[in-house]
């Protein structure tokens, strides 16, 4: 039923044999098996086709986190469709774009929200609220039952957008084969099995959350704590009766907050992992310090799913982001040639791992995904002579916030637009929560008005965005060929938040 479509079929293994094994332990909720996942999931495939999905349409979702969500997802990929999840905190301006770029078939989105969303394409609008109503699952049938549209390969099963340097969000391109083959080998080097419990707090329109917590549980046949947030009582009250946790810096920084935390009540913790952000060392420190237990460090990115971890077996370097992962090639490059032991460079990376490109947009494509496979992925780092990388900066101008990737220019480019603004810098510096917080450096025009600034960035930027700290300066530091310098703005005001 579901052998011809290569990414479904590998999701829907244990569905087939454990179909009563509980995929997720909701907390309130009844469980859900797996057998309960996919009949589900063939019920999503069999409303979206019946609402004229066609193998290669667009299924764009912005949708709170639920066990529906997932079904959705699976559904989509089990249908042909590609699957466009799109950050719940984006606001009707930014969806506008995403959607008048991937053209979707069909938009699913909250409740609450209809009104704004549903004008903003030609798409089929439907709703999907966290607790599970909506008026996609009025369309759903009765019962289950759905033949797994054929899929190869190099099919793309999903489309993740991220943000340009220029301002312009990319479409990453992910095939069947991406996904799949990054799962498999993520279950098999961190150990994952069925008898696995891991609690799963990510948000799910995120690679980490997605990709990489939801699909290797999948993998593995493992079960999930599955919570529809970050949530510290909830995470506490599972610690006991689970093995792993996937989680960013911000998670970790938090639950060590909690005097709960002890080597008791992480006892049953086989695996605590951490990405989509540098963690500190001292948060590092701290964690072993309270748990007993040595965080995971990875590393990816939107575009190539995982790339690199920690050992699962031996030592797991603080500070560091491992070694590239089986089948994975990596290099560091400077000015078209490799670099020498413990020199900076350009990550750059090739495998089954890496993306098809972005969508509709050749010429982006070609500049940073080469011709022969490698991507240059824009992230600086190190390799010592043991092989360890070090993520040491970025040669892009990104920030990345609870884990979540902001690019000043969009930011920058609403300020400046701004009555009373003359110009500004978008920078990021440390922060003990978020590991970066965001914050505009801003040249007025006479008298500030940041009630007025704050208005702006409130209405038209998801929270994540928004900056925690204006910073009025009477100009903004420049070079000898007039651009400004970031690198000393970063300097200047490092200690904002951790002095």
């Amino acid at each position: 039923m579901y052998e011809a479509n290569h990414l479904c079929s590998l999701l829907a293994r244990h569905a087939v044999l454990t179909p009563d094994h509980i995929f997720a332990y909701r907390p309130g909720l009844p469980n859900v098996t797996y057998a309960d996942l996919f009949n589900g999931a063939e019920r999503m495939a069999s409303a979206l086709a019946a609402q004229g999905l066609e193998p290669g349409d667009r299924v764009a979702v912005q949708v709170d986190k639920s066990i529906e969500a997932i079904q959705l997802y699976i559904g989509t990929v089990m249908a042909g469709g590609i699957f466009l999840p799109l950050n719940t905190a984006y606001t009707g301006a930014e969806v506008a774009y995403f959607l008048g770029d991937a053209t979707p078939r069909i938009v699913v989105c909250d409740p609450a929200r209809e009104g704004e969303i549903a004008p903003l394409s030609q798409a089929r609008t439907l709703t999907l609220a966290g607790d599970g109503s909506g008026t996609l699952i009025d369309a759903l049938p009765a019962e289950a039952g759905f033949d797994a549209v054929p899929r190869e390969e190099g099919d793309l099963a999903a489309i993740l957008y991220t943000s340009g340097t220029t301002g312009r969000s990319k479409g990453a391109m992910l095939s069947h084969g991406n996904l799949a083959s990054n799962s498999e080998t993520l279950r098999e080097y961190w150990r994952f099995t069925r008898d696995d419990v891991l609690i799963h707090a990510l948000p799910i329109f995120h690679t980490h959350g997605l990709f990489v917590a939801t699909n290797v549980s999948l993998f593995a046949g493992a079960s999930t704590f599955f919570l529809a947030k970050f949530d510290p009582d909830a995470i506490i009250s599972a610690l006991p009766s689970s093995t792993a946790m996937m989680g960013v810096p911000t998670f970790y920084t938090r639950l060590l907050d909690d005097p709960r935390l002890t080597p008791d009540l992480a006892s049953n913790m086989r695996l605590f992992i951490s990405g989509s952000a540098p963690m500190l060392v001292d948060t590092h420190e701290k964690w072993l310090a309270r748990t007993g237990h040595h965080v995971l460090e990875r590393y990816g990115m939107t575009e190539t799913n995982m790339s690199t971890s920690n050992p699962y077996e031996g030592e797991r370097r603080m500070g560091t982001v491992g070694f590239p992962l089986p089948g994975v090639e990596l290099r560091i490059m400077d000015d078209g040639k490799e670099v020498a032991t413990d020199e900076i460079g350009v990550i750059e990376v090739r495998g089954p791992n890496v993306f098809q490109g972005y969508w509709q947009m050749p010429e982006k494509t070609a500049e940073e995904l080469r011709e022969d496979g490698w991507f240059i992925t824009g992230d600086l780092a190190t390799r010592d002579a043991e092989g360890y990388v070090t993520i040491v900066g970025r040669s892009k101008d990104l920030i990345i916030t609870g884990g979540f990737n902001v690019y000043p220019k969009e930011i920058e480019g609403l300020i400046d637009d701004i009555p009373g603004v003359v110009e500004s810098a978008v920078i990021g510096v440390p922060h003990p929560d978020f590991g970066e917080a965001v914050v505009a450096v801003i040249v007025p025009q006479g008298d500030p008005d940041p009630g007025g600034i704050r208005d702006v960035l409130t209405r038209d930027l998801a929270k994540f965005k928004q900056p925690k700290e204006l910073i009025f300066v009477d100009a903004l530091p420049r070079n000898t060929m007039g651009k400004v310098q970031k690198k000393q703005l970063r300097e200047d005001y490092a200690a904002l938040f951790t002095a």
